[in-house]
């Protein structure tokens, strides 16, 4: 069991063999729909391996590392002076290890376009404009119980070069640090109710629609603010510890 935690000074160590990676929930790596994978894809076949003493450690994260508006992407950017444009909302979550159990003091970290679907990013080239107040990054620490937040503008869609007429969902990117290495999670969060999800060729690589449908957050009438933002409550899991002994062979605590 993990020790016993504080808001800002989280002790969770869990370190040992990880549970091996699920390859049937991930998207497949060659899909022509989707042009770029053609490419990008692997051409042999991946190798599965036990968790080694690098992948089960590190890395460590400070609350003295981030700063008060790091989290929150409508002010970030211009530091408090002028908020960003579009609709408000709040992102919420709780990241968990594949046992049910809270991950605390775990870095997650999320990009988006802005409310017009552009990044600001040199290579985006779509002419919607770029708002002077919106970087479209943010960062947080998870609490002791998993549980982390971000207040942002909701993203737009944008069309991208694969084949005709094509749009991405509306969606912001996350990016985690669990407590060793081999939590390493980089991952899209849809909204729910988008009628892109099920047009878009790079959703459509993740083939079982219960795991697609895992990257799709709900709203959450619950955690909005009358009159100010709704909300969408976005839970993620990364990879734990075996629990229990098969026949002969350690796979757990």
């Amino acid at each position: 069991m993990p020790e016993a935690t504080t808001d800002r000074d989280p002790v969770y160590r869990d370190t040992g063999n990880l549970i091996p990676r699920n390859r049937a929930a991930h998207p497949v790596p060659y899909d022509p729909d989707y042009k770029t994978s053609v490419t990008r894809s692997p051409n042999l076949p991946l190798l599965s391996m036990d968790s080694t003493l690098t992948e089960e450690t590190g890395p460590v994260f400070g609350h003295t590392l981030l700063g008060p508006l790091d989290n929150n992407l409508i002010l970030n950017f211009s530091q408090g002076r002028a908020p960003a444009v579009g609709e408000r909302i709040r992102v919420h979550g709780r990241v968990m290890d594949e046992h049910g159990r809270g991950l605390p003091n775990t870095l997650v970290e999320v990009w988006q376009a802005n409310a017009g679907g552009r990044y600001r990013h040199v290579k985006d080239t779509y002419f919607a404009p770029l708002d002077p107040n919106f970087g479209g990054c943010g960062r947080c620490l998870t609490d002791a119980h998993g549980n982390y937040e971000f207040m942002t503008i909701r993203p737009g869609a944008y069309p991208w070069p694969n084949r005709g007429n094509e749009w991405r969902p509306m969606h912001i990117h996350f990016s985690l640090f669990g407590h060793s290495f081999g939590q390493r999670l980089i991952t899209q969060m849809y909204f729910e109710g988008d009628p892109l999800i099920d047009r878009c060729p790079i959703a459509a690589t993740v083939k079982s629609r219960s795991q697609l449908d895992r990257l799709v957050a709900p709203l959450d009438m619950h955690g909005s603010r009358p009159m100010d933002y709704l909300a969408w409550k976005f839970d993620i899991v990364l990879r734990g510890r075996r629990q229990t002994l098969f026949e002969n062979r350690m796979e757990g605590l």
